[in-house]
Protein backbone atom coordinates (compact mmCIF):
# COMPACT_ATOMS: atom_id res chain seq x y z
CA UNK A 1 0.00 0.00 0.00
CA UNK A 2 0.90 3.47 -0.75
CA UNK A 3 0.70 6.44 1.49
CA UNK A 4 0.00 8.67 -1.45
CA UNK A 5 -2.75 6.61 -2.63
CA UNK A 6 -6.35 6.88 -2.27
CA UNK A 7 -7.44 3.30 -0.73
CA UNK A 8 -4.74 4.60 1.88
CA UNK A 9 -6.04 8.48 2.62
CA UNK A 10 -9.28 7.79 2.54
CA UNK A 11 -10.04 3.88 3.42
CA UNK A 12 -6.88 2.17 5.22
CA UNK A 13 -5.76 4.91 7.38
CA UNK A 14 -9.59 6.52 8.98
CA UNK A 15 -10.02 3.02 9.68
CA UNK A 16 -6.92 1.77 11.17
CA UNK A 17 -7.06 4.87 13.30
CA UNK A 18 -10.88 4.42 14.67
CA UNK A 19 -9.60 1.04 15.92
CA UNK A 20 -6.35 1.67 17.23
CA UNK A 21 -7.86 4.20 19.55
CA UNK A 22 -10.88 1.92 20.49
CA UNK A 23 -8.58 -0.94 21.83
CA UNK A 24 -7.08 -0.70 25.30
CA UNK A 25 -3.69 0.07 25.65
CA UNK A 26 -2.40 -3.15 26.38
CA UNK A 27 -3.65 -4.57 23.03
CA UNK A 28 -2.36 -1.25 20.55
CA UNK A 29 1.02 -2.89 19.83
CA UNK A 30 -0.88 -6.24 18.25
CA UNK A 31 -3.50 -4.09 17.15
CA UNK A 32 -0.64 -2.02 15.39
CA UNK A 33 0.87 -5.46 14.04
CA UNK A 34 -2.21 -6.43 12.20
CA UNK A 35 -2.58 -3.29 10.74
CA UNK A 36 1.13 -3.27 8.98
CA UNK A 37 0.39 -6.59 8.32
CA UNK A 38 -2.56 -5.78 6.39
CA UNK A 39 -0.78 -2.58 4.65
CA UNK A 40 2.63 -4.66 3.58
CA UNK A 41 0.48 -7.55 2.67
CA UNK A 42 -1.89 -5.39 0.29
CA UNK A 43 0.42 -6.13 -2.55
CA UNK A 44 1.49 -9.54 -1.78
CA UNK A 45 0.17 -11.18 1.16
CA UNK A 46 2.78 -14.12 0.89
CA UNK A 47 5.61 -11.42 1.71
CA UNK A 48 4.44 -11.09 5.55
CA UNK A 49 5.23 -14.14 5.94
CA UNK A 50 8.97 -13.68 4.88
CA UNK A 51 9.01 -11.12 6.89
CA UNK A 52 7.79 -13.32 9.98
CA UNK A 53 10.66 -15.88 9.39
CA UNK A 54 13.37 -12.62 9.53
CA UNK A 55 11.40 -11.63 12.97
CA UNK A 56 11.59 -14.95 14.61
CA UNK A 57 15.00 -15.59 13.61
CA UNK A 58 16.33 -12.14 15.17
CA UNK A 59 13.92 -12.99 18.63
CA UNK A 60 15.16 -15.72 19.22
CA UNK A 61 18.54 -15.26 18.52
CA UNK A 62 18.72 -12.15 20.87
CA UNK A 63 16.63 -14.22 23.86
CA UNK A 64 19.59 -17.18 23.43
CA UNK A 65 22.67 -14.49 23.80
CA UNK A 66 20.78 -13.05 26.67
CA UNK A 67 20.52 -16.80 28.46
CA UNK A 68 24.16 -17.73 27.31
CA UNK A 69 26.12 -15.26 28.63
CA UNK A 70 29.43 -14.37 26.86
CA UNK A 71 31.63 -16.34 24.26
CA UNK A 72 31.50 -18.65 21.50
CA UNK A 73 27.76 -19.45 21.67
CA UNK A 74 26.71 -15.98 22.24
CA UNK A 75 28.63 -15.15 19.04
CA UNK A 76 26.96 -18.38 17.15
CA UNK A 77 23.70 -16.87 17.75
CA UNK A 78 24.58 -13.56 16.48
CA UNK A 79 26.12 -15.27 13.20
CA UNK A 80 23.04 -17.20 12.69
CA UNK A 81 21.01 -13.65 12.45
CA UNK A 82 23.37 -11.84 10.27
CA UNK A 83 23.58 -15.20 7.72
CA UNK A 84 19.78 -15.61 7.92
CA UNK A 85 19.41 -11.75 6.67
CA UNK A 86 21.56 -11.63 4.78
CA UNK A 87 21.52 -14.60 2.90
CA UNK A 88 17.49 -13.75 2.59
CA UNK A 89 18.55 -10.05 1.24
CA UNK A 90 21.23 -11.86 -1.00
CA UNK A 91 18.74 -14.36 -2.37
CA UNK A 92 15.66 -12.36 -3.18
CA UNK A 93 17.68 -9.28 -4.17
CA UNK A 94 20.90 -10.36 -5.70
CA UNK A 95 20.37 -14.03 -7.33
CA UNK A 96 18.54 -12.29 -10.45
CA UNK A 97 22.10 -10.02 -11.50
CA UNK A 98 24.59 -13.09 -10.66
CA UNK A 99 21.99 -15.12 -12.80
CA UNK A 100 22.07 -12.62 -15.53
CA UNK A 101 25.66 -12.18 -15.22
CA UNK A 102 26.20 -15.89 -15.98
CA UNK A 103 24.40 -16.18 -18.88
CA UNK A 104 25.85 -13.06 -20.51
CA UNK A 105 29.50 -14.21 -19.76
CA UNK A 106 29.72 -17.73 -19.90
CA UNK A 107 28.38 -20.43 -22.77
CA UNK A 108 26.47 -22.35 -20.29
CA UNK A 109 23.26 -20.20 -19.68
CA UNK A 110 20.66 -20.84 -16.68
CA UNK A 111 17.40 -21.27 -17.28
CA UNK A 112 15.92 -18.65 -14.69
CA UNK A 113 12.86 -16.93 -14.10
CA UNK A 114 13.43 -13.85 -11.91
CA UNK A 115 13.27 -13.39 -8.24
CA UNK A 116 10.31 -10.71 -7.10
CA UNK A 117 11.41 -8.31 -4.73
CA UNK A 118 9.64 -7.66 -1.59
CA UNK A 119 8.62 -4.38 -1.33
CA UNK A 120 11.05 -2.66 1.55
CA UNK A 121 13.15 -6.19 2.46
CA UNK A 122 16.19 -4.10 2.56
CA UNK A 123 14.80 -1.57 5.13
CA UNK A 124 12.93 -4.52 7.56
CA UNK A 125 16.30 -6.93 7.87
CA UNK A 126 18.58 -3.90 8.05
CA UNK A 127 16.34 -3.00 11.20
CA UNK A 128 15.74 -6.27 12.26
CA UNK A 129 19.47 -7.00 11.97
CA UNK A 130 20.98 -3.99 13.92
CA UNK A 131 18.64 -5.23 16.52
CA UNK A 132 20.49 -8.08 17.44
CA UNK A 133 23.83 -6.57 16.56
CA UNK A 134 23.03 -4.50 19.79
CA UNK A 135 22.16 -7.02 21.68
CA UNK A 136 25.19 -8.45 20.91
CA UNK A 137 27.19 -5.30 21.70
CA UNK A 138 25.16 -5.52 25.35
CA UNK A 139 23.85 -1.42 24.08
CA UNK A 140 20.13 -3.26 24.79
CA UNK A 141 18.72 -6.23 26.37
CA UNK A 142 16.52 -8.79 24.50
CA UNK A 143 13.09 -8.38 23.87
CA UNK A 144 10.98 -10.59 26.50
CA UNK A 145 7.61 -9.76 24.38
CA UNK A 146 7.78 -11.39 21.11
CA UNK A 147 4.63 -9.49 20.30
CA UNK A 148 6.33 -6.27 21.03
CA UNK A 149 9.22 -7.01 19.10
CA UNK A 150 7.17 -8.17 16.03
CA UNK A 151 5.89 -4.15 16.16
CA UNK A 152 9.19 -3.13 15.94
CA UNK A 153 9.78 -4.72 12.92
CA UNK A 154 6.64 -4.92 11.60
CA UNK A 155 5.76 -0.78 12.10
CA UNK A 156 3.83 0.07 8.85
CA UNK A 157 4.36 4.19 8.93
CA UNK A 158 8.51 3.35 8.25
CA UNK A 159 8.76 -0.50 7.19
CA UNK A 160 8.97 0.05 3.25
CA UNK A 161 11.34 2.97 3.26
CA UNK A 162 12.54 4.01 6.53
CA UNK A 163 13.89 5.97 8.38
CA UNK A 164 15.75 2.79 9.78
CA UNK A 165 14.92 2.98 13.10
CA UNK A 166 16.80 1.22 16.29
CA UNK A 167 15.34 -0.94 18.72
CA UNK A 168 16.65 1.44 21.63
CA UNK A 169 14.71 4.75 20.13
CA UNK A 170 11.30 3.12 20.76
CA UNK A 171 12.28 0.51 23.50
CA UNK A 172 10.43 2.79 26.14
CA UNK A 173 7.16 3.57 23.67
CA UNK A 174 6.57 0.23 22.69
CA UNK A 175 5.99 -0.49 26.13
CA UNK A 176 4.06 3.06 27.04
CA UNK A 177 3.53 5.64 24.93
CA UNK A 178 0.94 8.54 25.11
CA UNK A 179 -0.33 10.61 22.25
CA UNK A 180 -0.76 14.47 23.44
CA UNK A 181 -2.72 16.80 21.45
CA UNK A 182 0.49 18.83 19.96
CA UNK A 183 1.67 15.23 19.16
CA UNK A 184 -1.38 14.48 16.93
CA UNK A 185 -1.33 17.87 15.45
CA UNK A 186 2.49 18.06 14.63
CA UNK A 187 1.93 14.78 13.15
CA UNK A 188 -1.26 15.91 10.72
CA UNK A 189 0.95 19.05 9.76
CA UNK A 190 4.13 16.84 8.69
CA UNK A 191 1.93 14.24 6.93
CA UNK A 192 0.56 17.05 4.74
CA UNK A 193 3.82 18.31 4.09
CA UNK A 194 5.32 15.32 3.12
CA UNK A 195 2.30 14.36 1.21
CA UNK A 196 2.45 17.63 -0.50
CA UNK A 197 5.88 17.38 -1.39
CA UNK A 198 5.45 14.14 -2.90
CA UNK A 199 2.42 14.47 -4.58
CA UNK A 200 3.03 17.79 -6.04
CA UNK A 201 6.76 18.12 -7.36
CA UNK A 202 7.92 14.49 -7.07
CA UNK A 203 5.29 13.13 -9.00
CA UNK A 204 5.26 15.90 -11.43
CA UNK A 205 8.85 16.46 -11.96
CA UNK A 206 8.77 12.24 -12.66
CA UNK A 207 7.21 12.12 -16.48
CA UNK A 208 10.00 14.21 -17.93
CA UNK A 209 12.40 12.33 -15.88
CA UNK A 210 11.24 9.09 -16.94
CA UNK A 211 10.82 10.42 -21.13
CA UNK A 212 14.66 11.79 -20.99
CA UNK A 213 15.81 8.10 -19.65
CA UNK A 214 13.57 6.22 -21.79
CA UNK A 215 14.57 8.44 -24.81
CA UNK A 216 18.32 6.63 -25.92
CA UNK A 217 20.00 9.46 -27.04
CA UNK A 218 18.87 12.73 -25.59
CA UNK A 219 20.22 16.27 -26.32
CA UNK A 220 21.74 18.71 -24.06
CA UNK A 221 19.08 20.39 -22.96
CA UNK A 222 17.32 17.53 -22.30
CA UNK A 223 19.72 15.41 -20.41
CA UNK A 224 20.21 18.32 -17.82
CA UNK A 225 16.88 18.70 -17.57
CA UNK A 226 16.62 15.31 -16.66
CA UNK A 227 19.37 15.16 -14.25
CA UNK A 228 18.69 18.34 -11.93
CA UNK A 229 15.02 16.99 -12.21
CA UNK A 230 15.86 13.31 -11.00
CA UNK A 231 17.59 15.42 -8.23
CA UNK A 232 14.86 17.32 -7.39
CA UNK A 233 12.53 13.78 -8.03
CA UNK A 234 14.12 11.34 -5.39
CA UNK A 235 14.50 14.11 -2.39
CA UNK A 236 11.03 15.57 -2.36
CA UNK A 237 9.99 11.46 -3.13
CA UNK A 238 11.82 10.14 -0.22
CA UNK A 239 12.14 13.17 2.24
CA UNK A 240 8.07 13.62 1.43
CA UNK A 241 8.13 10.15 2.93
CA UNK A 242 9.85 10.24 5.51
CA UNK A 243 8.31 13.00 6.65
CA UNK A 244 4.62 11.06 6.17
CA UNK A 245 6.53 8.42 8.26
CA UNK A 246 7.78 10.65 11.05
CA UNK A 247 4.23 12.34 11.08
CA UNK A 248 2.30 8.68 11.26
CA UNK A 249 4.12 7.46 14.31
CA UNK A 250 3.33 10.19 16.07
CA UNK A 251 -0.07 10.00 15.52
CA UNK A 252 0.70 6.67 16.65
CA UNK A 253 2.99 7.88 19.93
CA UNK A 254 6.29 6.99 18.38
CA UNK A 255 8.99 9.82 18.10
CA UNK A 256 11.39 8.46 15.00
CA UNK A 257 14.81 9.76 14.16
CA UNK A 258 15.12 12.99 11.45
CA UNK A 259 15.92 11.65 8.21
CA UNK A 260 16.74 14.90 6.07
CA UNK A 261 18.35 17.71 7.47
CA UNK A 262 18.51 20.26 4.03
CA UNK A 263 21.24 18.19 2.64
CA UNK A 264 21.19 19.95 -0.63
CA UNK A 265 22.94 22.98 1.07
CA UNK A 266 25.74 21.19 2.22
CA UNK A 267 29.30 22.59 1.45
CA UNK A 268 30.94 19.38 0.55
CA UNK A 269 30.32 15.06 -0.08
CA UNK A 270 31.31 14.54 3.71
CA UNK A 271 28.33 17.16 5.06
CA UNK A 272 26.13 15.93 2.26
CA UNK A 273 26.45 13.01 3.85
CA UNK A 274 25.66 13.97 6.95
CA UNK A 275 22.19 15.49 6.09
CA UNK A 276 21.35 12.32 3.49
CA UNK A 277 19.11 9.51 4.56
CA UNK A 278 20.57 10.28 7.72
CA UNK A 279 18.99 6.69 9.01
CA UNK A 280 21.19 4.55 6.53
CA UNK A 281 24.18 6.22 6.34
CA UNK A 282 24.24 6.02 10.79
CA UNK A 283 23.87 2.26 9.82
CA UNK A 284 26.53 1.92 7.78
CA UNK A 285 28.78 3.84 10.11
CA UNK A 286 28.02 1.89 13.01
CA UNK A 287 27.52 -1.27 11.50
CA UNK A 288 29.57 -1.56 8.74
CA UNK A 289 32.58 1.13 8.38
CA UNK A 290 33.42 0.72 12.67
CA UNK A 291 33.44 -3.04 12.95
CA UNK A 292 35.79 -2.43 9.29
CA UNK A 293 37.98 -0.24 11.67
CA UNK A 294 37.02 2.69 10.85
CA UNK A 295 39.51 5.64 11.23
CA UNK A 296 41.40 3.91 14.16
CA UNK A 297 44.57 2.46 11.90
CA UNK A 298 45.36 5.87 10.31
CA UNK A 299 43.87 7.78 6.96
CA UNK A 300 44.88 5.01 4.42
CA UNK A 301 42.93 2.31 6.26
CA UNK A 302 40.47 5.23 7.23
CA UNK A 303 40.09 5.54 3.54
CA UNK A 304 40.15 2.02 2.39
CA UNK A 305 37.28 1.56 5.10
CA UNK A 306 35.45 4.27 2.97
CA UNK A 307 35.04 3.15 0.04
CA UNK A 308 34.35 -0.04 1.33
CA UNK A 309 31.29 0.78 3.05
CA UNK A 310 30.06 3.05 0.11
CA UNK A 311 30.50 0.03 -2.48
CA UNK A 312 28.46 -1.76 -0.16
CA UNK A 313 25.91 0.53 0.40
CA UNK A 314 25.50 0.99 -3.48
CA UNK A 315 24.77 -2.91 -4.04
CA UNK A 316 22.62 -2.15 -0.71
CA UNK A 317 20.28 -0.29 -3.03
CA UNK A 318 19.82 -2.98 -5.57
CA UNK A 319 21.16 -5.54 -8.01
CA UNK A 320 22.94 -3.51 -10.59
CA UNK A 321 26.51 -2.46 -11.29
CA UNK A 322 25.27 0.95 -11.62
CA UNK A 323 24.75 1.23 -8.21
CA UNK A 324 27.95 -0.23 -7.59
CA UNK A 325 30.01 2.55 -9.78
CA UNK A 326 27.25 5.11 -7.67
CA UNK A 327 29.16 3.56 -4.03
CA UNK A 328 32.10 3.94 -5.98
CA UNK A 329 31.49 7.71 -7.14
CA UNK A 330 30.40 9.14 -3.46
CA UNK A 331 33.46 6.61 -1.62
CA UNK A 332 36.26 8.16 -4.15
CA UNK A 333 35.13 11.81 -2.95
CA UNK A 334 34.50 10.92 0.87
CA UNK A 335 37.67 9.17 0.89
CA UNK A 336 39.80 12.24 -0.82
CA UNK A 337 37.85 14.44 1.76
CA UNK A 338 39.08 12.17 4.26
CA UNK A 339 42.46 12.34 2.86
CA UNK A 340 42.19 16.14 3.32
CA UNK A 341 41.01 16.19 6.82
CA UNK A 342 37.48 15.98 5.94
CA UNK A 343 37.94 19.36 4.28
CA UNK A 344 36.62 20.31 1.33
CA UNK A 345 38.84 20.26 -1.75
CA UNK A 346 37.35 23.60 -2.95
CA UNK A 347 36.60 24.76 0.84
CA UNK A 348 38.63 28.31 0.08
CA UNK A 349 36.17 29.42 -2.60
CA UNK A 350 32.64 31.56 -1.85
CA UNK A 351 29.96 29.77 0.41
CA UNK A 352 27.61 29.83 -2.47
CA UNK A 353 30.07 28.61 -4.54
CA UNK A 354 31.13 24.79 -2.47
CA UNK A 355 27.25 24.77 -2.36
CA UNK A 356 26.55 24.47 -6.27
CA UNK A 357 29.78 22.20 -6.77
CA UNK A 358 28.72 20.00 -4.24
CA UNK A 359 25.03 20.09 -5.57
CA UNK A 360 26.60 19.33 -9.33
CA UNK A 361 28.76 16.30 -8.16
CA UNK A 362 25.69 14.93 -6.34
CA UNK A 363 23.28 15.68 -9.65
CA UNK A 364 26.15 13.57 -12.08
CA UNK A 365 26.33 10.80 -8.94
CA UNK A 366 22.47 10.62 -9.46
CA UNK A 367 22.69 10.32 -13.25
CA UNK A 368 24.75 7.43 -12.08
CA UNK A 369 22.04 5.57 -9.89
CA UNK A 370 19.16 6.42 -11.98
CA UNK A 371 20.39 5.08 -15.55
CA UNK A 372 19.67 1.30 -14.59
CA UNK A 373 21.76 -0.10 -16.71
CA UNK A 374 25.92 0.58 -18.26
CA UNK A 375 23.98 1.20 -21.49
CA UNK A 376 21.61 3.88 -20.40
CA UNK A 377 24.44 5.52 -18.36
CA UNK A 378 26.29 5.98 -21.42
CA UNK A 379 23.33 7.39 -23.32
CA UNK A 380 23.05 9.94 -20.76
CA UNK A 381 26.61 10.69 -20.40
CA UNK A 382 26.75 11.47 -24.31
CA UNK A 383 23.87 13.20 -23.70
CA UNK A 384 25.32 15.62 -21.33
CA UNK A 385 28.57 16.30 -23.07
CA UNK A 386 25.99 17.75 -25.90
CA UNK A 387 27.56 14.67 -28.26
CA UNK A 388 23.57 14.37 -29.40
CA UNK A 389 23.07 17.46 -29.99
CA UNK A 390 21.58 20.57 -28.11
CA UNK A 391 17.96 19.02 -28.87
CA UNK A 392 15.21 20.29 -26.88
CA UNK A 393 13.07 19.48 -23.67
CA UNK A 394 10.95 16.92 -24.45
CA UNK A 395 6.77 17.38 -25.51
CA UNK A 396 5.09 16.14 -22.30
CA UNK A 397 1.47 17.16 -23.60
CA UNK A 398 -0.78 18.62 -20.76
CA UNK A 399 1.77 17.28 -17.86
CA UNK A 400 4.67 19.86 -19.22
CA UNK A 401 3.92 22.81 -17.24
CA UNK A 402 3.55 20.96 -14.04
CA UNK A 403 7.12 19.31 -14.55
CA UNK A 404 8.42 22.50 -15.45
CA UNK A 405 7.18 24.67 -11.81
CA UNK A 406 8.05 21.65 -9.84
CA UNK A 407 11.23 21.69 -11.64
CA UNK A 408 12.06 25.20 -10.97
CA UNK A 409 9.64 25.33 -7.71
CA UNK A 410 11.55 22.67 -6.12
CA UNK A 411 15.58 23.27 -5.83
CA UNK A 412 14.07 27.19 -4.73
CA UNK A 413 12.37 25.36 -1.72
CA UNK A 414 15.21 23.03 -1.15
CA UNK A 415 17.79 26.09 -1.25
CA UNK A 416 15.47 28.82 1.10
CA UNK A 417 12.94 26.76 2.98
CA UNK A 418 13.04 25.62 6.79
CA UNK A 419 13.07 22.17 7.10
CA UNK A 420 9.69 20.22 7.45
CA UNK A 421 10.25 19.58 11.36
CA UNK A 422 11.25 23.20 11.53
CA UNK A 423 7.79 24.49 9.78
CA UNK A 424 5.96 22.19 12.48
CA UNK A 425 8.00 24.09 15.62
CA UNK A 426 7.56 27.43 14.72
CA UNK A 427 3.85 26.77 13.76
CA UNK A 428 2.68 30.17 11.89
CA UNK A 429 -1.15 30.09 11.24
CA UNK A 430 0.10 31.42 7.74
CA UNK A 431 2.24 28.69 6.77
CA UNK A 432 -0.13 26.59 8.28
CA UNK A 433 -2.65 27.86 5.53
CA UNK A 434 0.03 27.48 2.61
CA UNK A 435 0.01 23.76 3.64
CA UNK A 436 -3.17 23.44 4.27
CA UNK A 437 -3.83 24.74 0.57
CA UNK A 438 -0.61 22.59 -0.71
CA UNK A 439 -2.17 19.53 0.86
CA UNK A 440 -5.89 19.65 -0.55
CA UNK A 441 -4.22 20.78 -3.81
CA UNK A 442 -2.51 16.96 -3.85
CA UNK A 443 -5.12 15.53 -2.85
CA UNK A 444 -7.02 17.17 -5.83
CA UNK A 445 -4.12 16.11 -8.01
CA UNK A 446 -4.51 12.48 -6.85
CA UNK A 447 -7.74 11.91 -7.71
CA UNK A 448 -7.25 12.88 -11.35
CA UNK A 449 -3.50 11.26 -11.86
CA UNK A 450 -2.65 7.98 -11.39
CA UNK A 451 -0.64 7.46 -8.01
CA UNK A 452 3.15 6.76 -8.14
CA UNK A 453 5.27 4.39 -5.99
CA UNK A 454 7.89 5.76 -3.78
CA UNK A 455 11.53 5.47 -5.28
CA UNK A 456 12.81 3.84 -2.60
CA UNK A 457 10.05 0.99 -2.75
CA UNK A 458 11.93 -0.77 -5.01
CA UNK A 459 15.25 -1.24 -2.57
Amino acid sequence: MVFASFVFLFWFLPAFLAVYQALPKRWRNLGLVVGSFVFYGWWRPAYVLLMLVSVVIDYVAARRMGEVGSGTRRKAWLWASIVANLGMLGWFKYTNLLVATWNDTTPWPIAWSDVLLPVGISFFTFQSMSYTIDVYRGDVKPARSFVDFLCFVSLFPQLVAGPIVRYRDVEAELQRRTVTLQQVSSGVFLFAIGFAKKVLIADSVAPLVDHVYASGAPGLLAAWAAAFGYTTQIYFDFSGYSDMAIGLGLLLGFHFPANFRSPYRAHSITELWRRWHISLSTWLRDYLYVPLGGNRRGDGIAMRNVIVTMLLGGLWHGASWTFLLWGAWHGAFLAFERRLGKRSPYGRLPLAAQVAITFLIWTLGMVVFRAGSMGGLGAMLGGLAGLNGAGALPDLGQQAPFALVACCLGPLLCFTMPRSEQLVQRCRPLVMLLVLFAFVAAVCQLLTHDFLAFIYFQF
